[in-house]
């Protein structure tokens, strides 16, 4: 994140102007991480490079996550971590940064129509968020948790959207069932409640606007 854009978010965030801070560090650089983390109670690891044009099997994006989390596990139990891992779905949700994301450029191409896929197992990102602080304040917290509030197929997702948005106009797609569901059971062990779908989609399509990445047709 640019010093223009970490300004940004922290007009954004109510209380960040005193205690958010900016450090610099790489995430493909052994030992960049050492001396920002030092002396912390929590480190919540969230970011990850993405490098979706790669041609290199070795490099795909789904191995690297499988390695890096099968790395962190190992390091963990070598080195006595208490280590609790959240895996969210397609995060969807109002957008803090000015700049739109990967999830946000996804999302915003099935609004326009310009790409589909069979079926969505959506979480808000306001939802990952509390599940993150959930998962270090509970202290039985353990293992992997999945966060998804909703799995839906694209002709119901293009449904939602036209009641919300009625001047949204899709390509017709026949109806799909959803490939898999995914239990909420083990998330809301931790106390969260996802938000309605509904909520989130409007709140994802305000947002969009807001910041000018798309416009309703007329």
């Amino acid at each position: 994140m640019t010093k223009s854009k970490f300004r940004k978010v922290k007009i954004a965030l109510e209380g960040a102007k005193d205690r958010l801070h900016l450090f610099q560090a790489n995430l493909t650089e052994d030992g960049s991480f050492e001396s920002i983390v030092d002396g912390c109670t929590a480190v919540f690891h969230t970011a990850s490079p993405v490098v979706l044009s790669t041609a290199d099997p070795q490099r795909w994006y789904w191995v690297a996550k499988t390695l890096a989390e099968k790395a962190a596990w190992e390091y963990a139990q070598e080195n006595g971590i208490n280590l609790v891992i959240l895996h969210p779905g397609f995060v969807i949700g109002p957008l803090l940064q000015p700049a739109l994301n990967t999830s946000s450029q996804l999302f915003l191409n099935v609004l326009s129509g310009s790409q589909d896929f069979r079926d969505y197992q959506f979480v808000d990102v306001r939802d990952v968020a509390s599940a993150h602080i959930l998962a270090f304040e509970n202290p039985s917290a353990t293992g992997r948790y999945i966060l998804v509030g909703t799995s839906i197929t694209h002709s119901h997702l293009q449904h939602i959207l036209q009641e919300l948005y009625p001047s949204l106009n899709f390509p017709t797609i026949g109806e799909r069932n959803p490939t898999f569901q995914v239990s909420k059971k083990k998330a809301e062990s931790l106390g969260i409640k996802f938000m309605a779908l509904e909520v989130s989609l409007k709140d994802t399509v305000e947002s969009l606007m807001q910041k000018n990445f798309f416009k309703l047709p007329k």
